[in-house]
């Protein structure tokens, strides 16, 4: 009888939006949730006849659940307490995450590092970005997870191939008196060793310099040092440089001109390769940073590339997605970038647990890129992405919903009424 199927179609709807509802509730505390709403539409008509203006008599055959909407707006953040691990979007997207056969995705960012120093979710699964070689991250490459060393992993050591010399030559300085500047530099097995740069005024605007490490470094107790002679205009700046035994070469970025002076020490005592490093003379504008001028020499300590061996102390993920591990010799180096994607519709991704979606037809297939690119949202380092659910929507809704099933009940009931006094009639 329709006057009984009507009202249950009312009471299995009901009953379908209070689970939505229950369920919101439930994943209140849930990082990254988005809340949902039963949406309800009316079944068929039937058409019992017509009107004596010939309209359609028609009855409804009573309600369905049309569909069970996401909201995917922005939760808030969390950022009290939260470890330099988490992340959370700020916009579009989605994070990329795999259980080993097919790409998922998620917005809760409270990663963590597995056994075998994958980068994964709560629930296991591995977090999928752009790989780095040498602490380049390649955006173009295919994505890969993201794997971080493990604690007691070894850095190995870089030797040293270049360093920068910023110094004032005093030029009212006695003749043939040294002024030395120290660099600490590596060699290729990590060991520190401290070269000397001295410079002698050798007359007017030219300086002698001679480039070496300690007697003790070398097998044969001998240092050979690297010489020659600086060259300044009147107004203090170096012009030219002069290795022993060749010729004057201008100092500069023009053809012909130099920007380095090579220097090579071979035979350490330690059993490390030759070390071969350039000593930079041009700053980041192009200019030397060696002057002269009538002011007290002075060599602030050089920054040199290299460094030795270290252990993997812990790793941060940055606000562009870069994860970034760190050593006990205080190197960082990123080991990859978090990838992020979107769908053209998210209403129709499959909810899988734990806060996973997978595209399906309807969602269509995602698209994939680094934060910021292409209309995805931004990453917000040190935080978690909280549930959008409002307590107070819920309970308003909870209480329409409760309603709805007390007054779908109350039809059951009157139509039993009814059919009991229609059989009572009978008898």
């Amino acid at each position: 009888m329709a006057s009984f199927s009507i009202p249950l179609s009312g009471l299995n709807a009901d009953s379908t939006a209070l689970n939505t509802i229950a369920n919101n509730l439930a994943n209140m505390s849930t990082t990254a949730y988005k809340s949902q709403t039963t949406n309800f539409s009316d079944l068929f008509y039937q058409q019992i006849g017509t009107s004596g203006s010939g309209n359609e008599i028609q009855v409804g055959a009573g309600v369905q659940v049309a569909s069970n909407q996401t909201d995917f707006t922005q939760g808030s953040y969390n950022t009290s307490g939260m470890t330099s691990n988490d992340v959370a979007l700020d916009g579009n997207g989605f994070f990329v995450v795999s259980d080993g056969s097919s790409n998922l995705y998620t917005r809760d960012g409270s990663f963590t590092q597995d056994a075998s120093g994958n980068l994964v979710t709560s629930s296991g699964l591995k977090v999928m970005g752009y790989p780095a070689v040498n602490g380049v991250v390649n955006t173009n490459a295919p994505l890969t997870a993201i794997n971080i060393p493990v604690i007691g992993q070894v850095q190995q050591p870089q030797a040293t191939t270049s360093f920068n010399m910023t110094a004032n030559l005093d030029c009212t300085s006695d003749m043939n008196t040294g002024f030395p500047a120290s660099v600490g530099i590596f060699d290729s097995l990590g060991v520190s060793h401290a070269a000397t740069i001295t410079y002698t005024q050798m007359g007017n605007n030219t300086w002698s310099y001679s480039a070496a490490l300690p007697a003790t470094d070398f097998t044969s107790g001998v240092s050979t040092p690297v010489t020659g002679t600086m060259t300044f205009d009147s107004g203090g700046n170096l012009i030219s440089v002069t290795p022993t035994g060749g010729t004057a070469t201008t100092v500069g970025t023009g053809t012909g001109d130099i920007s380095s002076i090579p220097l090579s020490f071979t035979g350490l005592s330690d059993g490390a390769a030759d070390l071969n490093i350039s000593w930079n003379l041009l700053g980041s504008t192009g200019a030397p940073t060696i002057t002269q001028e009538d002011s007290e020499s002075v060599a602030p300590a050089a920054p040199a590339n290299g460094y030795a061996a270290g252990v993997y102390q812990s790793f941060t993920i940055g606000s562009d997605g870069t994860v970034t591990a760190t050593y006990s010799n205080g190197q960082t180096q990123a080991v990859g970038r978090l990838a992020l994607a979107n769908v053209t519709n998210p209403q129709g991704l499959s909810l899988q647990g734990n806060g996973d979606y997978a595209t399906t037809l309807a969602s269509g297939a995602a698209s994939i890129g680094p934060s910021g690119s292409g209309g995805l949202g931004t990453i917000q380092d040190s935080a978690l992405e909280e549930s959008n659910v409002n307590i107070s929507a819920e309970f308003s809704n909870l209480i329409i919903a409760q309603r709805a099933f007390e007054a779908n009940s109350k039809a059951v009931t009157t139509f039993d009424t009814v059919t009991q006094e229609t059989i009572n009639m009978i008898h």
